[in-house]
């Protein structure tokens, strides 16, 4: 494996031309030692790409260098590996191999990827949280970039829900980019996995990220964009997602936000409504077997003002005089109220006064 992990980290010929000579050769390592000569009658590559495979060929310490990466705990998957995705053998320019740590997504469970603006509203960044965990306690596991804002919370979501969760990244395996997502890269590697078509080691450059969300939605049955301007990274992903042959869906939101207008083109474009994360279930098959945890849950351990408040509540921030006109409650007590759902985890104050639920 060591020759085709030399030959899958090469750089400037593309995978179609990888997979032409392989085939062509029989393996990576016949292509290491034939003379230069047979590659030059064979005329397979143009003459930039027999320039950077000459070169390549001239490296040393391929051994060595193998010998590293899987004593870092990664693994290297190439196209023709059995454990390498089937989903990502179906769309165009599949990645000629793929780095991970962790394991890879299973192909005969359900697979939902999340997307979304990276400077989320605390509206997306709720209800990708919610969606994440419903979708992890159903059973169907999430994949996403582990970008900051909406990518985040559906994988933070996911892992709350105690479901297999993904991260894609833009760069090596190795690398935690961004860097203060290294608790939840720690903990999408333990649930899940991490995952690259990009050797250990390269840096997240930012040509990276708009050819690794084909993988993203590669690896999916939908694709759920949650929060997107007019034109992101996010719709980006959704195109691709469409030429890919997968469903996608996307949430509505206020008409006055610039990050749900992104979300509305695709709905008019004919993408599915995000209603609820019970209706989604349903509509994909997997509504039976969503855990109704979180109604029981909230029932259990919130006492009945607290229960009616948090009701009340919204993934839109409801200022204190909106609460009370709502609930009725004196002020001494609403503020009361508040504190107590905070500090169990269901409620949380977004700016001065104004607060938000928490799934």
């Amino acid at each position: 494996m060591m020759y085709e992990y030399w030959f899958g980290k090469i750089r400037g010929i593309s995978g179609t031309k990888k997979r032409k000579l392989r085939e062509y050769y029989g393996d990576a390592r016949n292509i290491y030692y034939i003379e230069e000569s047979r590659l030059k009658k064979d005329a397979l590559l143009g003459e930039k790409e027999l320039d950077i495979l000459c070169e390549a060929r001239k490296q040393d310490g391929v051994e060595e260098d193998y010998r590293k990466l899987t004593e870092a705990g990664i693994c290297f998957l190439p196209w023709f590996d059995e454990d390498y995705p089937r989903r990502l053998l179906e769309i165009p320019s599949p990645p000629y191999a793929l780095y991970g740590k962790g394991r890879m997504p299973e192909d005969d469970r359900p697979s939902v990827a999340m997307v979304g603006a990276r400077k989320c509203t605390p509206y997306g960044e709720q209800a990708a949280l919610e969606f994440g965990e419903a979708l992890a306690r159903a059973g169907v596991q999430v994949v996403s970039g582990l970008a900051r804002g909406i990518d985040g919370a559906a994988q933070r979501g996911a892992l709350n829900g105690g479901g297999a969760v993904f991260g894609v990244l833009g760069c090596g395996v190795d690398i935690c980019y961004p860097r203060e997502h290294i608790g939840l890269y720690t903990d999408t590697q333990r649930a899940g996995g991490l995952l690259s078509e990009y050797p250990p080691g390269t840096p997240p450059l930012p040509a990276h990220f708009p050819v690794r969300n084909r993988i993203i939605s590669g690896l999916a049955d939908q694709v759920l964009v949650m929060e997107a301007r007019e034109k992101s990274g996010s719709l980006i992903t959704a195109d691709m997602a469409l030429e890919q042959g997968r469903d996608v869906y996307a949430l509505p939101g206020p008409f006055s936000s610039s990050l749900s207008r992104g979300c509305h083109q695709l709905i008019r474009q004919g993408a599915g409504i995000l209603v609820s994360p019970e209706e989604f279930l349903w509509e994909i098959g997997q509504g039976k077997r969503l855990l109704r945890q979180k109604s029981d849950k909230n029932e259990k351990i919130l006492e009945s003002h607290e229960n009616m408040l948090y009701s009340c509540l919204d993934f839109f921030p409801k200022s204190i005089d909106q609460l009370q006109d709502e609930t009725t409650f004196a002020p001494g007590e609403l503020l009361g109220l508040l504190t107590a759902l905070e500090l169990k985890g269901c409620a949380r104050e977004v700016s001065k006064n104004y607060y938000v639920r928490v799934p």
